[in-house]
């Protein structure tokens, strides 16, 4: 990582998706905190799903925002969304998604958080629900970004929708193979602020305290919120 915070041409060059997948979603043992990670990612979503007082997350269209190339987050949205819509910024990773996906995804597009459309061209019906799992905080490379990136997905998603964010907190930075590509540092708080200034109640919020093994920073966490869109006036 040179020059400041890793920019959107770097991630088309040098973001490999099966790097990423043998560093951060190997099961083999030899990244035991990643898999540790994973199993808390897993058991957020399932706690979800037995939490809201609608016996889970449901309705007609879901979308994700930031896949890369997994699709281990909407696999259990399958039984309760009848279209469900991946997304991702680099051509690379809309490859990998396009290997995975059928049966209720029906369609890998292009996303940019920092466009009010975040999915532009396409233009998509208001959805019921929206997840953006471990992508925010590499995306934007300043508080102020962030907050005005979660307003725009909020653009999306229809009143009473839900928003599923999880983000990796103080983080600098995270390797992907021999890449390093930037974070933002992100507390708690912040996370959790930002998303009641875009315009959502938060009805689950988790935090875990959690590392990787493949970066060098120490006394980092997880933020795992679930929120609802409230009504416009």
């Amino acid at each position: 990582m040179e020059g400041g915070f890793t920019g959107g041409d770097e991630y088309q060059k040098h973001f490999l998706p099966r790097d990423y997948l043998a560093t951060y979603y190997s099961v083999d043992g030899s990244h035991l905190p990643e898999v540790e990670m994973l199993k808390f990612y897993l058991e957020c979503l399932h706690r979800t799903s037995s939490f809201l007082p609608t016996g889970g997350l449901q309705g007609d269209m879901l979308i994700d925002i930031g896949s890369g190339p997994t699709i281990y987050q909407v696999l259990a949205a399958c039984e309760s969304f009848q279209d469900i819509t991946l997304s991702d910024f680099t051509y690379r990773n809309w490859e990998e998604l396009e290997k995975g996906s059928g049966a209720v995804v029906k369609r890998v597009l292009k996303c940019d958080v920092h466009l009010g459309n975040p999915l532009a061209p396409a233009v998509l019906p208001p959805a019921g629900c929206m997840l953006t799992l471990l992508a925010m905080e590499c995306a934007c490379c300043s508080l102020d970004a962030y907050r005005a990136a979660l307003c725009n997905l909020a653009s999306l998603l229809k009143p009473g929708g839900h928003l599923v964010t999880m983000v990796t907190l103080r983080l600098l930075s995270y390797m992907v193979g021999k890449c390093e590509f930037s974070c933002l540092a992100l507390e708690k708080e912040e996370v959790e602020q930002a998303v009641l200034d875009a315009g959502f109640d938060i009805e689950q919020l988790l935090y875990g305290l959690r590392s990787y093994s493949v970066t060098s920073a120490a006394n980092t966490g997880v933020c795992y919120t679930v929120a609802y869109k409230k009504p416009g006036p």
